[in-house]
């Protein structure tokens, strides 16, 4: 500090560890289940499943899922978890669908996460027991406003973006 000059004071932010949140969300119900965790191993992820099939939907037929394509996300999670019949059983109620690569932007679940970062983590919070009753408290509050996503992606937008994934239903003439 010198005279006319403001006194300069430098922060150095101090890192308290990290969590990881897995997200599912029912968005035509208005409806998602969140889980903060220590770690994203495929353990953490198989024990999200079995809590998505055995407590949220146990009565369901069958659960859609859309995951992206991250090493963790995959049925074989399930069999590395728990006893080869329980991971049958839970992988045959689930019907898997992955995004592409590089399509994070199709995934629902990244809103919620958006909606999540700018409601409720929009500033520091130090224990992972404080960021569980936080996101607890955040879910409860946005499942009884039965809060949806307007999902405005068509399969008309869909044949336009990913023109490479979808097979051309006609043939089309090459304009000159």
């Amino acid at each position: 500090m010198q005279p006319g000059q403001p006194e300069c004071y430098d922060y150095e932010y101090e890192r308290h560890g990290t969590c990881n949140l897995f997200v599912a969300c029912e968005p035509l119900a208005g409806q998602r289940y969140l889980s903060v965790t220590e770690h994203r191993t495929k353990a953490d992820f198989a024990q999200f499943i079995r809590d998505l099939v055995e407590v949220h939907y146990p009565s369901a037929e069958k659960i859609i899922l859309v995951l992206d394509n991250l090493n963790t996300h995959t049925p074989a999670a399930l069999y590395e978890a728990f006893p080869a019949a329980q991971a049958r059983r839970l992988v045959e109620k689930l019907e898997i669908h992955y995004t592409p690569k590089h399509g994070s932007w199709l995934n629902m679940a990244e809103i919620e996460l958006s909606v999540l970062s700018r409601q409720c983590l929009d500033r520091r919070i130090g224990k992972q027991a404080e960021l569980e009753r936080e996101v607890a408290a955040w879910q409860t509050k946005r499942n009884a406003l039965l809060a949806r996503i307007n999902w405005r992606f068509t399969t008309a937008d869909a044949r336009i973006k990913l023109r490479r994934l979808y097979p051309r239903l006609e043939e089309e003439s090459p304009i000159n």
